[in-house]
């Protein structure tokens, strides 16, 4: 309501308004059925909004359901309908010509050599596909495929960062995961030495979705479910483990967040027995989760914010490190080391120089330099290697530390004791929040792991003193590490 407002009133831009597609609208059992889609489209038209998006984004509107969709959306509301989706099933171009068939006004496609499986279904194919038809957008198909020739040779730069999927695959109507959040998963997955387990990570994704009483799986919902799928998968446990274990795991912060409230509320409502679980006693709140936002001063906080970061942080920034603040001090952080990597050529910058290779590098308008690459010398005994290049036809040597030489691997003490309390994930120690002789109550957070992008914060089971502390901040760990030993 409140963004919609305000793009009406203060701004001369377009109200989109948008409804997450999720489960099957065909399903007369689901809570998502067609009367949740119509009533939803009617009170954001009401609302005001200019156009109703369908934001299908694991791609699970089957053909014949958005012909039923998208047909009684037409009769109900009067503002133009898009329809997003995204082509893990490998069947979304019918799904497109059914929707268009039925009314639909807007499309989301992808050039050819970019479209397919957790993208957009192809843009070339369906405008050939519509040559003729009532309907034909009459685009340039030979300037199409020119563009997705093009776009093929740039796509090969960036092969790490692909799904995995090399076919279409059904299963995504069963562990109904988002495009956009297939691709990191496995990563993620990856990071924590669960990449040969993936199969039983999206096998506890459904699960978990059933276990959180069927949610709308959107950024960032969906990463609170996938989070809950890994935590799972890497501690082996079972829906039935964490009902009866619920007390002694540390649930990631995100699943916490999720059940608090601070995600907005699910439609129905979360599984009571699975919130007392995993909030252990603390009780959620029920009304908007801003209405418990402190109330934030940005003048007087915007000056604090220069002091701590940079006078030439502007309000963008400030916003960015408001919303999300590790994030953004991330960022800050290797921006400040590194600079603007952006300038460096692709190629370069994920696969690095080969010997005698030599880059252009534009740094700024009508200014470049030109780096060749001569040869790196062996390690030393540090790590360390000299780099030979020249700059600008200038020889020049530095010195770099090769963080991939092989050094001895620390083995750290494992929890095997009642008054152990280790790593639940492998990951980063985030922070340490005792030290030895602290007393501490039960649900008191010890410390903080941090793996890709997930946070978990492990408290402490019961009332006691801290004995010792094992590890520090920074350190890398293992699943089970022994971290805080208590008395």
């Amino acid at each position: 309501k409140v963004s919609i407002k305000t793009v009406r009133e203060r701004t001369n831009s377009v109200a989109e308004a948008c409804i997450c597609y999720t489960g099957d609208v065909m399903d007369k059992s689901s809570k998502y059925n067609l009367q949740y889609y119509l009533d939803m489209a009617k009170a954001l038209e009401d609302e005001g909004a200019h156009i109703l998006a369908i934001k299908d984004m694991a791609g699970l509107l089957k053909p014949y359901a958005a012909t039923e969709l998208i047909g009684a959306l037409k009769d109900h509301i009067n503002i133009p309908i898009h329809l997003h989706t995204h082509d893990t099933s490998s069947m979304q171009a019918t799904t497109y010509l059914k929707a268009i068939e039925a009314g639909v006004d807007i499309v989301d496609v992808a050039i050819a050599s970019m479209s397919g499986l957790t993208s957009q279904p192809n843009f070339n194919a369906l405008a050939n596909v519509l040559e003729g038809h009532d309907r034909d957008p009459k685009m340039n198909i030979k300037s199409l495929n020119e563009y997705s020739n093009y776009w093929e040779d740039v796509r090969q730069y960036y092969y790490p960062f692909e799904s995995g999927l090399k076919a279409g695959t059904a299963e995504v109507y069963d562990h109904e995961i988002p495009g956009g959040q297939y691709s990191n998963l496995r990563p993620q997955a990856a990071a924590l030495g669960l990449e040969d387990q993936f199969e039983e990570v999206k096998k506890n994704y459904a699960i978990v979705n059933d276990l959180f009483g069927d949610i709308v799986k959107v950024t960032p919902s969906s990463k609170v479910v996938g989070d809950m799928a890994i935590f799972m998968t890497a501690n082996k446990l079972s829906v039935q483990d964490v009902m009866e274990r619920g007390d002694s795991l540390s649930f990631p912060d995100s699943v916490i967040s999720l059940f608090r409230g601070e995600l907005g509320q699910a439609p129905g409502g979360f599984p009571q027995d699975v919130s007392k679980v995993i909030l252990k006693g603390e009780k959620p709140f029920t009304d908007r989760p801003n209405a418990h936002l402190p109330e934030v001063n940005f003048e007087k906080e915007f000056k604090a914010f220069q002091a701590d970061f940079d006078e030439y942080c502007d309000e963008l920034d400030f916003l960015s490190y408001k919303l999300y603040p590790k994030v953004f001090t991330d960022f800050y952080n290797y921006w400040k080391q590194y600079g603007n990597v952006s300038i460096l050529p692709t190629k370069a910058f994920f696969y690095a120089i080969e010997p005698d290779e030599e880059v252009y590098v534009e740094i700024g308008k009508g200014k470049h330099i030109i780096v060749k690459l001569q040869y790196i010398s062996q390690p030393n005994d540090s790590g360390i290697r000299k780099v030979h290049f020249e700059l600008n036809g200038q020889a020049r040597v530095i010195e770099i530390k090769d963080n991939n030489v092989q050094v001895t691997k620390v083995q750290h003490q494992k929890a095997t004791e009642p008054n152990h309390v280790g790593s639940p994930l492998q990951g980063r120690l985030a922070e340490v929040k005792v030290k030895a002789g602290d007393q501490v109550k039960a649900k008191q957070p010890l410390f903080i792991i941090e793996a890709m992008k997930m946070e978990s914060t492990v408290t402490s089971t019961h009332d006691g003193i801290v004995k010792r502390v094992y590890l520090q901040g920074g350190d890398m760990v293992e699943q089970d590490d022994l971290v805080v030993e208590l008395e």
